[in-house]
Parts: C-alpha cells; sequence; structure tokens
C-alpha cells in the first residue's frame, strides 16, 4: 500500500505526458460548451427585444435565473465533489444543462425560456467549481499555471464561438439554434468523459489509497513511455482530511470571493450585454452581432496570453497589474466616440478580463485550497459570486436607464481597481508550490515564500 504522501509528491514530479493532454481534452470539452451556453445570453437578448419575444425587464429575469441556478449548481456540486468525487459530479452536470438547454430550443414564450434557463444554470454552475480544480490535481506545481491557462483558453473560445455562431446562424434559422447547439455538444462531451480518471489527490484524501496508487501508476507508465525514466518522488508527511471551517481558510475565502465577486460583475456586466448596448444605440442587429465577434477575440487572447505570462510573472502581479489594465480600458471603452475606436479598445477591454479571468478563475483560486475542502471552498466563493451576480442585470438596466453605457462601464472599471487593492493587501503567491502547501502558503508572511524545489535526480524503474 502507498503511504498518504505519495501521491502528491508522484504526480508533482512528473512531466506533461498524454494522460494530461486527454484530461485538458476531455474537461476542457465540457467547458467549453458550458461558457458557449452562458454567452448564448449576449447574442439571443439583443434578438428577444428587436423581435418583440421579450422585453428588458424579461431579459434581465433570463440573466438573473441563469445565474441563481448557477448558484445552486455550484454549492450542490462543491459539496457532491469533495464527498463523492469529481468524476460523478461531472456526469450529473453536463446531463442537466444539456437536456435543460435542448428544452429551451422549444420554448414556447419567454417565461418558458427563464424558466428552462434556470435549470440549466443549475448545470452550467458545477463546471467552473470541477474544472479547473480537477486539472490542477493532476498537473505538475511548475507547469500549473500554463495547463489551467491552457483550459481557460479552450473554456473562452466558446464566447468567440457562440458570437460568431448568432452572427451566422441567428439570421437564417433564428434563435432557437442556440440553445440546440450546446445542448447537443454537452451529451455528446458526457458520453467521451467516460474515460475521464478520477482524481488521485481525492482518492488518497479518502483513504482509498490502492485506487489512487492504480491512477498515478498509468499516469507514469504514460510518462515513461514518453519521456524514459522518471525522478524519485521526495517524502512528504501525510495530509489529513480537513473540515471547511477552519480559521487558516478565512483569508483565502475573503480573497477568493472577493476576487470572483467582481471579476464576475466585470465579464456579465460587460461582456454579455455589449449587443444590447450597441443596439440600443442604434446600430442594426447584424452589425452588432459582426461589431461582437470582432471583440470577442479578445477572449482567447487574452486567456492565450496568460498561458504564456501566468508562471512567469506570478500570480499576484499577474492579478494586480491586470486589474489596473483592465480598469482603464473599461472607462475608456465607455468614451469611444466611433465604431472603430469602440471596436479595437473593445477587444483590448476583452482580452485584459479574459486575462484575469483565466489568472484568477483558472489558476488562482484552486491553488488556495488543499484538496480534501478544495471544491467546497472554490463553491463558496463562486456560489456567492453568483448569488451577487444575480442583481448585476437590474444594475445594469439602472444605470444604462439613468445615465447611459459611459456610467455602466465606469462603474465595471471602478470595480477593477478595488480588485487591484485588494490583491495587494490580501493576496499570496502560490505559483511554483504543490497544491497541499497552498493553504500553509496563505497564511505565511510574504516573505517566507519559496518555490517548490526540483526532486532529486535519483531515478526509478
Amino acid at each position: 500500500m502507498q503511504q498518504a504522501s505519495s501521491v502528491s509528491a508522484r504526480l508533482d514530479r512528473l512531466p506533461i505526458s498524454k494522460v494530461h493532454k486527454r484530461i485538458v481534452a476531455l474537461v476542457g470539452g465540457g467547458m467549453f460548451f458550458d461558457n458557449l451556453d452562458i454567452y448564448i445570453a449576449g447574442a439571443v437578448l439583443g434578438v428577444f427585444l428587436s423581435t418583440g419575444f421579450s422585453s428588458l425587464d424579461l431579459n434581465a429575469y433570463f440573466v438573473s435565473a441563469t445565474f441563481l441556478g448557477m448558484f445552486l449548481g455550484t454549492v450542490g456540486a462543491g459539496v457532491v465533489a469533495d464527498l463523492l468525487g469529481r468524476r460523478v459530479t461531472f456526469q450529473w452536470n453536463l446531463a442537466i444543462f444539456g437536456l435543460a438547454s435542448l428544452a429551451g430550443a422549444a420554448a414556447p414564450n419567454m417565461e418558458w425560456v427563464v424558466f428552462l434557463r434556470f435549470l440549466c444554470g443549475v448545470g452550467l454552475g458545477a463546471e467552473i467549481v470541477l474544472g479547473y480544480g480537477t486539472l490542477a490535481e493532476f498537473v505538475p506545481p511548475q507547469q500549473r499555471g500554463r495547463w489551467v491557462s491552457t483550459l481557460s483558453m479552450i473554456s473562452s473560445m466558446g464566447l468567440l464561438v457562440s458570437t460568431l455562431l448568432s452572427w451566422a446562424l441567428i439570421p437564417v434559422f433564428g434563435w432557437r439554434v442556440m440553445f440546440a447547439v450546446p445542448g447537443v455538444g454537452a451529451l455528446v462531451i458526457l458520453w467521451l468523459r467516460k474515460a475521464l480518471p478520477e482524481s488521485p489527490r481525492w482518492l488518497e484524501v479518502k483513504g482509498r489509497f490502492s485506487e489512487a496508487d492504480q491512477v498515478v501508476s498509468a499516469i507514469e507508465h504514460e510518462a515513461r513511455r514518453e519521456h524514459g525514466e522518471l525522478d524519485a518522488p521526495e517524502w512528504r508527511p501525510a495530509v489529513a482530511p480537513g473540515s471547511i471551517w477552519q480559521k487558516a481558510f478565512i483569508r483565502p475565502l475573503v480573497l477568493g470571493t472577493v476576487l470572483q465577486v467582481i471579476m464576475f460583475a466585470a465579464l456579465y456586466g460587460l461582456v454579455s450585454w455589449i449587443p444590447t448596448f450597441l443596439l440600443k444605440q442604434g446600430i442594426p442587429i447584424n452589425q452588432t452581432l459582426g461589431q461582437s465577434a470582432l471583440m470577442s477575440l479578445g477572449a482567447p487572447t487574452g486567456a492565450f496570453v496568460a498561458r504564456l505570462w501566468v508562471d512567469r510573472l506570478g500570480r499576484r502581479v499577474a492579478i494586480i497589474g491586470g486589474s489596473i489594465g483592465a480598469a482603464v480600458m473599461t472607462v475608456l471603452f465607455g468614451q469611444a466616440t466611433s465604431q472603430v475606436a469602440a471596436v479595437g479598445i473593445g477587444f483590448a477591454t476583452f482580452a485584459l478580463i479574459y486575462f484575469l479571468l483565466a489568472t484568477i478563475q483558472a489558476v488562482y483560486l484552486p491553488e488556495l485550497f488543499p484538496t480534501s475542502v478544495r471544491m467546497r471552498c472554490n463553491a463558496v466563493c463562486v456560489g456567492i459570486a453568483r448569488l451577487t451576480t444575480a442583481v448585476v442585470p437590474f444594475g445594469v438596466v439602472y444605470l444604462f436607464n439613468n445615465w447611459g453605457v459611459a456610467a455602466v462601464l465606469s462603474t465595471i472599471g471602478g470595480l477593477l481597481f478595488v480588485q487591484a487593492v485588494t490583491m495587494a493587501l490580501l493576496g499570496r503567491e502560490t505559483g511554483g508550490r504543490s497544491l497541499e502547501l497552498a493553504t500553509n502558503t496563505m497564511a505565511r508572511p510574504m516573505s517566507d515564500y519559496a518555490p517548490v524545489e526540483a526532486p532529486a535526480t535519483k531515478a526509478v524503474p
């Protein structure tokens, strides 16, 4: 039987192999369709208004119902994933949001769309909690930022594809096709995810050492086939299961919650409403969707930049610098006086927001908590953000109706600046450290930081 410390040490010293890439593909596929489904709102809300199918108030209920459902799904997924496992939770969430999305395509009126969107949100809420945290539990610490950012880059393509599909399909087939596409895609990924292994770190915490050893041994076998002999794992003390209600978790929970609340407010207060803003300014729906498609190219661009730089810059510098840059660009976007300037500044704004999304949500948040409570702590941070974001549409409508687009964007810019200050005061660097040391990192002064040392070079068969 393996020692309780062996799984994390064995995983942390492995090079990236085909097993890691398969996990990225399986997790990323679901997150892509998750994001595609979320950003449907940015396309269909404008169409709902232009065709008379809905009103501005009903559109706000549509967005809020989505986030209320995602709140319940987030909390439920965090509890289930820590208690029953990551793999089983990955199955039910895809089934819920896939079937609900397909049903939404046949909804007879806007009230039914809102109700089905709530159910869809329950399934959608699990992906963010599960996806990044699960991948982080497989990849080695020195490359964790790079590969988890890759997952965010795949996910962010959902915005671009959603916008392009809206531009190409809605004028021909109407808005219903935009609910059918992610529904079918989610069910396909559900079938493919049968090949997804359970997290060996979670199995180890649950005392299922034999199963954990089997998973890690399979990954080691694949790594040896690709890279030759492996370095010997270092010895580490056992990691005992823990409760979420510990004093050591207060700081990271507060920090993670503040970062997530502001990130979601910026993301869904701006990105999801861009077509509606442009439409209300008198731009025809075809031009609105076309301009949104150009701006949305910034989403994968920002995630790609995070993939290249988040491990080099460190989490703290990336979040503080990115937040200040995004605050400035968001305010400038609200002052743009021409369509060309709006598209150019909008692209830069999207890129910075998605750089932050990849760094905060994908990379940093899962690193703040140990395996035994990772998904529940993530669920607390994301769940509170989801709950508060449910009121964002009403705030957007209020600001827009009374003071226009500039007021909405200036408010979002102010929140991004608050995010930079919060990270400067409470944030700690977690890059390059084993996941099992994350909570200890948050509890120590910054002068004590040191990256994980390279393992001994002794070879093992």
